[in-house]
């Protein structure tokens, strides 16, 4: 399934995507004209995680019943971020291609020499970032007033559904809910100062709007496999970059094992896989500039795009 956090004349809710027909059910309205009452489930994305399999066989119930009344134009709502405010959000660094090119650019940047790091081979590594400034599909990024280089990168995102501590790989995917695109836009300047005092980064990347995850949550079954999911990043129509999800040195089960280890991850976390090779201006020696147009494409789940403006 394909599950969405929309808005409707300033009504919030959660809908079930149809791209085939360009419709969106709205699962709080659907609930209510056929079981007579809304769902608790579907208050909100969070509410529908937090219900788990109950909440997802509802939902799926819905589905196949389709009131037609509950239904709604998807061109006619605005898709928020499918998760507005997630209860945590880390980004890890997965792809090996993308942080040899960044150092590449680095070096060839300042004239210094910056070795490898052992570390990545050894342990899946991230940060956390800013889970308050999310946004969705057609939203518009607002560039730091302190920044001249904004950039994108192009990330899977794993949505976990199930609470967990010591996760052990075999079981590590039985905590996934679904993956949606994340868009994690990057200050650089910033973030090259910032990044010399070993510590970060911050305002490289902490900025409202800064991250975009979206269009939708696909469920875990729907993807199956995560990871052989062709990716790719347009800019004003114009292919920059992409790759492939199967490219990630640490796989998903891996990255849970080591996040949970010692530490509960919890239902309604985001997690991104870090930029696919060649998924950011960086790599490319190419900038965003005002107004141009970000589209990011993950094969079965579909296309998040953002617009830059300087304010």
């Amino acid at each position: 399934m394909k599950l969405a956090t929309f808005n409707r004349g300033g009504h919030a809710g959660v809908g079930l995507v149809d791209t085939a027909r360009g419709l969106i059910l709205d699962l709080a309205n659907a609930s209510e004209r056929v079981l007579g009452q809304r769902h608790p489930a579907f208050a909100s994305m969070l509410a529908l995680i937090d219900f788990a399999a109950p909440g997802l066989e509802a939902a799926r119930r819905l589905a196949e019943q389709w009131p037609s009344e509950a239904a709604l134009p998807l061109a006619s709502v605005r898709l928020l971020a499918p998760l507005p405010e997630p209860r945590q959000m880390r980004d890890c660094l997965a792809f090996e291609l993308h942080l040899r090119n960044a150092i590449a650019r680095f070096e060839e940047r300042t004239g210094v020499k910056r070795p490898f790091p052992d570390v990545w081979f050894r342990q899946p590594i991230y940060y956390k970032a800013n889970r308050l400034s999310c946004i969705g599909h057609d939203g518009d990024v607002t560039w730091p007033r302190y920044s001249q280089w904004m950039d994108f990168e192009l990330e899977l995102a794993a949505v976990i559904g199930k609470t967990g501590k010591d996760i052990e790989p075999d079981r590590a995917m039985e905590h996934v809910f679904g993956f949606t695109i994340f868009n994690d836009f990057s200050a650089r300047d910033a973030q090259y100062v910032e990044m010399a005092g070993q510590l970060g980064p911050a305002k490289g990347k902490d900025f409202d709007t800064g991250n975009a995850l979206g269009p939708w949550i696909v469920t875990a079954d729907e993807v199956g496999d995560p990871h052989g999911l062709a990716m790719e990043a347009r800019v004003n129509g114009e292919r920059w970059g992409g790759g492939n999800s199967r490219d990630m040195h640490h796989k998903w089960s891996s990255i849970l094992a080591h996040i949970s280890n010692s530490e509960t991850l919890y239902a309604g976390e985001v997690i991104g896989s870090g930029t696919v090779g060649t998924g950011c201006g960086l790599e490319l020696g190419k900038r965003l500039k005002h107004g141009d147009v970000v589209e990011l494409e993950i094969e079965k789940i579909g296309v998040l795009r953002n617009r830059v403006l300087k304010p």
